[in-house]
């Protein structure tokens, strides 16, 4: 379903869907009781928290809660890129500022406003993020500052306040300026404090969320101040990232060259590197009434609902070609997706992709940092993350449904039960063990705490009226007055660069009878533990759902009598001129779904040779690529310290061979990054999952961070694997290994293996039911391949015109595209070939049964 954008929204418009009881729903009611209950122990949570980094970490950015002491930064061991975040200016106390007040702690506010004030300085030789400083830093203070000043006529202990915040805040917008100095106006990914973008190391790439998520705050600042120029900046950031989306599909990469514009990763999802941009897009028009955000916003919503969203499960795919999946699992801040549907009001898909994170949430107690399409563990941490509770929180609005309470209720025991230590709260270093990480992320206070309170809290336990604001994407408060009160209220319409805006039809979403347990009660028979994996990709030929998206696209799927399959795509059948363009490229890309067969859940799997064994191996986005024929050849050596999360102390014994660490404590590239620097010419990272193994969890790619200085390739060993590689290294100090593409080396060596001395090593997936399905889509796949490949690349149907009825064409010997009649009466121009018929306005493309190399069907 296609949602257009309505003017008339506004933010209270989620408070108006009709609600009815089903006797299920009955069950789950919480009483007033047991809700008043909930709502002073996630009070107690708060305090709990908030006092421990008062009393064991302030001044200090951030609690280490198994330490019981503050992290700074450049005297608490770097975390690397993590850090970024701290800038030794009191986070957590500024981040949670706004929680005192939904708290109604007015007092404590009080008294922390004048810490702020006394303490914080921004002058610093650090570096940042600016995306991170932004909506912690600069939103907190805004926030505090618009609450305060709403609350000192009525409240005796803000009677002193004099917008002492807000000075603050402009002192931190400045520094953050210079972050936009680019060619494009899209803002570098750090900044230093003091000295702006100079000195900085050279800075090419940013994430799309960080440079689309400044709107708010900055619009904010500039209408609260009367400063124009950081709204301005801003603005225009935004402007450039509408400018390269990608036309066909309206959809967004991940990474960005700041300076020329190009995308860097160019996989589209609404997770990670991505998330808060499209928040942004929806809560800019809400927060400052400019409606060509929301018409943008509406734009990629449809591009996410067509492309990215499968029922509940959302699949990152590769933005310039949308029907080809990206990855194979998802991660965890795709959390706060339901929430923004909530907003725009479609509520429907937002309580199913709620109720696949709940099933997620409940099958690992939390929600890990990413899962696949199965919903098994791909990365196990957990830093409490508020995203979900915030999505629960929205819908509990919208819906009234008391079930969200009991989601609630069931995150707030496993927090009390299997985070809180005596010192905070602690995050999760895996799911799957839930052993404790020394870290608590202001979020967690920011965030977390205060959807939970506000969750089993009414309106009238608030100090504030929550309909007057918009709520960051760190939940912090900017009031919706000022699109018309703030001084710079001149800057609310800026003219739309995009021609296409004007033509874009302008309706409102379906607000019809909504009962969220019949959507939900579905998704729990479809995802429940009895279910066969959710379908990353919609079964061919047989799913009635994909049949229609395809009839769309004017293809017809015929079945032969002998099991064969028949494609037929004719453009003058296709929905909309749109849709048959898509068709089109959906018959291209079918050429390219050859090299599915080379992968294993969409990843091109490494090898790692140890003795006489293969073992499959994860590759990294990052460094030199391991496809191909070429083989590296090594001698492994511990690294130290093992996680490699800090610089290489043995790097004398490293240089010139391959190095090992351990997972875990930072990402994947910050690790080989040290390890490059040591002169190490591979690096293999283990697994610190107990039993983990290829065998048992999927194989996946490790992340990168966007920076392409790393040169050495990289591969991943699962647990069970690692320990083979372990004893054997212990066994025969001079052993050598052997890593590449799995593909080669199982052609190199495992012809030469003794029988069962050789592991069998697979590209596909492995249980029966996927491995049947993939299977069959391999042959439907190659068989298009083998009629559609040399037509579909080799045509240029804008240099011909031939006039004549449309009529069935079919795949000759010579793959060439012909007339299924030799002898019809047509007129071809510009050189068309007597056997050919291709012409961009009646294109009818027939697939043949085939024989191909991989056989009949």
């Amino acid at each position: 379903m296609e949602i257009m954008p309505c003017y008339s929204i506004l933010l209270v418009f989620i408070f108006a869907i009709i609600y009815v009881r089903t006797d299920e729903e009955a069950a789950s009611h919480m009483s007033k009781a047991e809700r008043i209950s909930l709502r002073e122990e996630a009070r107690q949570m708060f305090y709990h928290a908030y006092d421990a980094y008062m009393d064991n970490a302030y001044p200090a950015d951030e609690l280490m809660p198994l330490s019981c002491k503050g992290r700074w930064r450049g005297v608490t061991p770097s975390r690397g890129d993590m850090d970024d975040v701290l800038g030794n200016f009191s986070l957590t106390l500024v981040d949670s500022l706004d929680t005192l007040v939904v708290m109604g702690d007015f007092s404590e506010f009080s008294r922390a406003i004048k810490l702020v004030i006394k303490d914080v300085t921004f002058d610093h030789d650090i570096v940042v993020s600016v995306f991170e400083t932004n909506i912690r830093m600069l939103g907190g203070l805004l926030s505090a500052h618009v609450l305060a000043t709403a609350l000192k006529s009525e409240v005796p202990a803000l009677e002193w306040y004099d917008g002492e915040l807000l000075a603050l805040a402009e002192d931190l917008g400045r520094r953050l300026l210079p972050a936009f100095n680019t060619s494009t106006g899209i803002p570098h990914g750090r900044i230093n404090l003091r000295h702006g973008i100079r000195g900085l190391s050279e800075s090419r790439e940013t994430c799309t969320a960080c440079a689309g998520t400044m709107i708010l705050e900055m619009a904010a600042l500039s209408r609260l101040t009367g400063n124009p120029v950081y709204e301005q900046k801003a603005h225009k950031a935004m402007d450039r990232l509408w400018k390269i989306r990608h036309r066909t599909s309206d959809l967004m990469g991940t990474v960005i060259n700041i300076h020329n514009g190009d995308w860097v990763r160019k996989d589209s999802g609404v997770g990670a590197g991505i998330d808060s941009y499209y928040e942004y897009c929806l809560k800019a028009y809400i927060l400052l009434g400019d409606e060509k955000y929301l018409a943008r916003f509406i734009r990629h919503y449809n591009a996410v609902m067509k492309y990215i969203s499968r029922g509940p499960i959302m699949l990152a795919v590769h933005m310039h070609r949308p029907h080809l999946q990206s990855r194979n699992f998802m991660d965890a801040l795709l959390a706060f997706w339901p929430g923004l549907q909530v907003l725009l009001g479609d509520v429907r898909p937002a309580v199913e992709t709620h109720e696949m994170l709940y099933q997620v949430m409940q099958r690992h107690t939390f929600i890990p940092e990413a899962f696949t399409s199965d919903f098994q563990v791909h990365w196990g941490q957990h830093p409490l993350r508020p995203e979900f509770l915030e999505s629960t929180y929205f819908l509990h609005r919208a819906t009234s449904d008391d079930h969200y309470l009991q989601v609630g209720k069931t995150v707030l025991r496993a927090l009390q039960t299997h985070t809180k230590v005596p010192c905070g709260y602690a995050a999760v270093n895996d799911v799957r063990t839930r052993v404790h990480e020394d870290r608590m992320d202001s979020f967690v206070i920011a965030e977390t705490f205060k959807y939970l309170y506000m969750l089993f809290g009414e309106d009238k336990d608030l100090p504030v009226k929550l309909e007057d604001y918009v709520l960051t994407t760190e939940a912090h408060f900017l009031p919706l007055s000022l699109a018309t009160d703030g001084k710079n209220g001149s800057y609310l319409t800026i003219k739309i660069d995009d021609e296409d805006e004007d033509k874009y039809k302008r309706t409102c979403p379906n607000t019809a009878s909504l009962v969220a347990e019949k959507v939900r009660q579905p998704m729990r028979q479809m995802l429940g533990s009895k279910a066969a994996r959710p379908p990353a990709r919609l079964r061919p030929l047989n799913d009635p759902r994909q049949i229609h998206a395809l009839s769309d696209m004017g293809i017809s799927v015929l079945t032969l009598p002998d099991g064969r399959v028949q494609l037929l795509y004719t453009v003058n059948t296709a929905k909309s001129a749109k849709d048959a363009a898509e068709g089109l490229t959906f018959m291209r890309e079918m050429s390219k779904f050859n090299s599915l067969s080379d992968t294993e859940n969409g990843v091109v799997a490494a090898g790692v040779k140890i003795n006489d064994k293969i073992f499959p191996a994860g590759p990294g986005h990052f460094g030199k690529d391991l496809t191909g024929p070429a083989l590296f050849s090594g001698k492994p050596v511990f690294v130290t310290p093992i996680d490699a999360c800090t610089t290489i102390e043995n790097s004398k014994e490293v240089a010139g061979k391959f190095a090992i660490a351990t997972r875990g404590d930072c990402t994947f590239a910050q690790k080989v990054r040290f390890i490059q620097e040591a002169g190490a010419t591979l690096a293999i990272i283990l697994d610190n999952v107990k039993g983990s193994s290829h065998e048992t969890t999927a194989l996946f790619a490790m992340s990168g961070d966007g920076k392409d200085d790393i040169e050495i390739p990289a591969v991943f060993l699962f647990s069970e694997e690692a320990m083979y590689l372990t004893v054997s290294l212990n066994m025969n100090p001079e052993l050598i290994v052997t890593v590449g593409e799995l593909r080669s080396l199982k052609q190199q060596f495992e012809a030469g293996c003794d029988n069962g001395n050789c592991e069998p090593v697979t590209d596909a997936p492995t249980s029966p039911s996927d491995r049947e399905s993939f299977d069959h889509l391999k042959r439907v796949l190659s068989q298009l391949v083998a009629q559609f490949e040399l037509s579909l690349s080799n045509e240029d149907s804008s240099q011909k015109t031939c006039h004549e009825e449309p009529q069935n064409l079919f795949v000759s010997k010579d793959n060439k595209f012909v007339n299924e009649d030799f002898h019809s009466n047509k007129v071809c121009t510009n050189g068309c070939d007597e056997e050919e018929q291709i012409s961009e306005t009646n294109d009818v493309y027939t697939a043949q049964p085939a024989t191909n190399k991989f056989g009949d069907i």
